[in-house]
């Protein structure tokens, strides 16, 4: 793994955590507790993150096959908290009304904005500083946790107690969904209406039957996206003006194109409903791969933000 960057690295060792683990969850999803779950999430992002400060100050940021090996576990860590969290929540917001699934995506979005702003912000900070790469890596640590622990606090004691997440959730119990119940107790509620029409559920295999060009679509967009982002941008860019920022900067304009277009499909001209059109539009994302190479190789660092920013757009 030499030849390659961490940033694809680190990808690599991120992605089978997450997808297995959120395999191993969605098909016991009936019996987990979605309470526990995601506070497990949120806890073991908090906890992993604070472990790479420990990491790093327990070796004095001194480097070598030791702490890499410990940076790709708790790598591994978080892509167990993401299987958690993100399956978690939206597991949860399926009981509740569209909007918010996409408000939740959006949110995903802006955290990916949030963290580049924060780098951009301690990068700047240290800049000029010497060990200033470490230092403002330390302060965007410690920052992120302190904001992964108020999360942990806010869907533990704010969040259920939300009035239209009281509502939702009670209904889910009536038509007997299992999965709320401590969520309920939470907020206060012990006891719910249970005459309510209890619909036919499918099974993971027929949901799958039923949606089998959505799951291909999802798994094509992670393909390509993760094929180029973060690790090609590390890579491949060659030496521009911008320096060390200009990685940096290629990162930050993604984040913010991917948040512009998770907002998209409330506009109405831009909405794509029909799940042809939408496969066909994800495959032609593909042409992103020679694209990037093309303009790594010949273009201009303009260009490759313009890029960028397109990649984060369609993601």
């Amino acid at each position: 793994m030499k030849d390659y960057h961490p940033s694809r690295v680190l990808t690599l060792v991120y992605q089978p955590f997450a997808v297995g683990c959120m395999a191993i969850l969605a098909y016991n999803e009936a019996r987990v507790n979605t309470r526990k779950r995601n506070i497990a999430g949120y806890t073991l992002f908090a906890v992993s993150t604070l472990f790479c400060i420990v990491l790093d100050l327990a070796t004095s940021g001194k480097g070598g096959v030791g702490p890499y090996v410990g940076i790709c576990l708790l790598v591994g860590t978080f892509g167990v908290a993401d299987a958690h969290v993100q399956g978690g929540m939206v597991g949860d917001l399926s009981f509740m009304l569209p909007e918010f699934m996409q408000s939740f995506f959006a949110g995903v979005a802006a955290s990916g904005a949030l963290t580049s702003a924060l780098r951009l912000i301690t990068k700047a900070a240290f800049d000029k500083s010497h060990d200033g790469l470490r230092k403002g890596a330390l302060l965007f640590l410690a920052i992120a946790t302190a904001i992964e622990f108020l999360c942990i606090l806010l869907y533990a004691l704010y969040f259920p107690k939300l009035p239209i997440v009281k509502y939702f959730r009670a209904k889910a119990a009536a038509e007997g969904s299992k999965t709320v119940t401590a969520d309920l107790v939470a907020a206060g509620i012990h006891k719910v209406d249970a005459n309510a029409k209890i619909e036919d559920r499918l099974t993971i295999k027929q949901l799958l039957y039923k949606n089998w060009d959505y799951f291909l679509d999802l798994y094509l967009i992670y393909v390509l996206t993760l094929s180029i982002f973060p690790g090609f941008l590390y890579e491949n860019t060659g030496k521009h003006s911008l320096g060390e920022w200009y990685a940096l900067v290629l990162i930050a304009m993604y984040n913010v194109l991917d948040l512009i277009g998770r907002y998209t499909p409330l506009i109405d001209m831009l909405r794509l409903e029909s799940r042809k059109g939408l496969a066909i539009a994800i495959i032609s994302r593909f042409i992103f791969v020679p694209a990037f190479y093309f303009t790594a190789k010949y273009a201009s660092q303009g260009w490759m933000i313009m890029l960028v920013g397109l990649l984060g757009l369609t993601n």
